[in-house]
């Protein structure tokens, strides 16, 4: 059995593409009998267009991303505060990330203003899960996985997206945090990799924390 805190109703796994983050909410799910809320990048009818070409197509994708999770904060804001945990793979807030990187600043200008009048009011995660990995990892996990318009994503993209939520996880504070070197943990495959995870996340209560499997190893 688990010793998360029963006032942890909401968990929010976030990191870049390809690091792992759908795999570990539906574990989590499964450890803590949690509710798995997804985003559903299939959905968005601008994505694979994004991929083969960013410039033209890079508002319409991140309106659509934007409006997808609105929805689904919505959804998690009306839900009673006594029904069972929920597990995501997104925040809101994560929205910006990508909108500063594929934007030019007209574009980003309404963006923003768009963005503004959604999200005066979200609800916030009890624990916010960050999976960090080089940029040659999320390339090779993306190839692994095999989505055929994720193929298009240039390493230089891929490393933009790394280092932007890096910075944005490095002031985020709304939340307790735990931040985690993903390059080593292979959660599909090493039972003992996820068990450990499982460990740490089961005894955070607040503030900010860091998870380095690597060092432990190297100890």
């Amino acid at each position: 059995m688990s010793n998360l805190d029963i006032s942890h109703r909401y968990i929010a796994v976030e990191g870049p593409i390809g690091v792992g983050k759908t795999h570990l909410v539906k574990r989590l799910a499964e450890s803590f009998s949690g509710t798995v809320v997804l985003e559903q990048p299939e959905n968005n009818p601008f994505l694979e267009k994004f991929y083969i070409h960013p410039k033209q197509s890079a508002l319409p994708t991140q309106l659509s991303f934007l409006m997808q999770r609105v929805r689904l904060s919505k959804e998690l804001q009306q839900d009673d505060l006594f029904s069972s945990l929920k597990i995501t793979d997104f925040m809101v807030e994560k929205d910006r990330i990508f909108a500063q990187i594929t934007l030019d600043d007209d574009e980003l200008a309404l963006y923003n203003m768009v963005y503004d009048n959604l999200t005066m009011q979200h609800r916030i995660p009890d624990l916010v899960i960050y999976l960090q990995a080089p940029m040659t990892v999320l390339k090779a996990r993306v190839n692994q996985r095999g989505i055929g318009y994720e193929q298009h994503i240039e390493d230089g993209y891929l490393q933009r997206l790394a280092d932007s939520y890096a910075d944005f996880f490095h002031y985020y504070d709304a939340s307790p945090l735990l931040i985690v070197n993903a390059e080593q943990i292979d959660l599909v495959n090493s039972e003992q990799d996820y068990q450990n995870l499982l460990e740490q996340i089961s005894t955070l209560k607040s503030g900010r924390h860091y998870y380095n499997p690597l060092a432990n190893r190297e100890k």
